[in-house]
C-alpha cells in the first residue's frame, strides 16, 4: 500500500513540475513577444499654419513619448516617395514638449513628419500637410 502511495506522490509531483515547466515557458514566450518600452514611443505633431508662402516659416510643436529629454528631432519631408531630412531640427524639453521652426520654400503640397531616435529604434510622427503658394 505505502508503494502505491509513494508512486501516486511522484506521478503528482512529476505532472505538477511538468505544468509549471510547460507554463512557465509559455509566459517567457509571451513576455518575448510583448514589446519592450522603447519601442511605445511616439511624436505628435501640428503646423501652426496649413498654407503659407514660399519662404515663409512655419512652426511645428508636438510632444514626445519615449524620447529622453535632450534628444533631437529632425522635421523630413516627403519627396518622390522618400523622406528627406530638412535644415531644421529641435531637441525634446522638459516635459516631453518640442518647437521646430522651418522655412519652407518648395511650392506645392509639402507632406511633413517628425523624426526622432528612441535606444535603437527611429520613431517618427505622423504626416502633417502644409501647402505652400
Amino acid at each position: 500500500m505505502t508503494s502505491v502511495l509513494r508512486h501516486h506522490c511522484l506521478r503528482a509531483l512529476g505532472a505538477g513540475v511538468l505544468s509549471v515547466a510547460l507554463l512557465s515557458g509559455g509566459t517567457t514566450g509571451a513576455l518575448a513577444a510583448s514589446p519592450s518600452p522603447s519601442s511605445m514611443a511616439s511624436i505628435t505633431v501640428k503646423a501652426d499654419k496649413t498654407e503659407v508662402k514660399a519662404g515663409d516659416k512655419v512652426t511645428f510643436t508636438g510632444r514626445t513619448k519615449g524620447l529622453e529629454v535632450g534628444s533631437p528631432l529632425v522635421l523630413q519631408h516627403e519627396k518622390s516617395g522618400r523622406w528627406i531630412p530638412l535644415r531644421a531640427t529641435a531637441k525634446v524639453k522638459k516635459g516631453n514638449s518640442y518647437a521646430l521652426i522651418a522655412k519652407l520654400n518648395t511650392k506645392g503640397a509639402e507632406h511633413l513628419r517628425i523624426a526622432g531616435v528612441s535606444g535603437s529604434e527611429k520613431v517618427y510622427s505622423p504626416t502633417v500637410a502644409v501647402k505652400v503658394k
